[in-house]
């Protein structure tokens, strides 16, 4: 897939608790190398333990933050297509991410996803009406963001959904 660009103002913000909320302060009062490194690392970390909570098994996932691009880099291996697009977009659609740089292997290749960023005004029948012809397809895009999507109508604009190939 390569680079996916990601709203940087939308998402779940990580960064504010914590190791991120405490690197984040020590880069505003004194932008060092050391300390955007401090922030990188726990940035990335952040986002690590997010997609672990997630649920979502990857073999040696690595996922690690540029502060000053705001990207993400994820890498590891993953069983299929879904699960690789989930971490892809558990890792972009954080709060402060602009990018992420897929450089995830999988196991067992299978077409990949369309996505589609959320704009104020969208639901999931919304969506499938446009990608599938069929309102009544939202289960397909609902079940494709699990465990993201924890109730239907719970989507915001500039979050990234997964389209599956029907």
């Amino acid at each position: 897939m390569g680079l996916l660009s990601f709203i940087k103002t939308a998402g779940e913000k990580l960064f504010g608790t914590g190791q991120a909320k405490a690197a984040e302060a020590a880069v505003a009062a004194a932008p060092s190398p050391e300390n955007v490194a401090a922030l990188s690392r726990a940035a990335g970390d952040a986002i690590l333990g997010y997609v672990r909570a997630q649920g979502l098994p990857a073999e040696g996932l690595d996922v690690a933050f540029d502060a000053p691009s705001s990207t993400v880099t994820v890498a590891g291996v993953v069983n299929d297509q879904a699960t690789k697009e989930k971490i892809l977009l558990c890792c972009g659609n954080v709060h402060g991410v602009a990018a992420v740089n897929d450089m995830m292997t999988v196991a067992t290749p299978a077409p990949e996803a369309q996505f589609h960023v959320v704009v104020s005004g969208d639901n999931l029948s919304k969506i499938a009406k446009a990608f599938y012809g069929d309102a009544n397809k939202y289960p397909v895009i609902f079940e494709a963001n699990k465990p993201m999507l924890s109730h239907p109508d719970k989507i915001y604009p500039g979050q990234v959904l997964r389209i599956p190939p029907l």
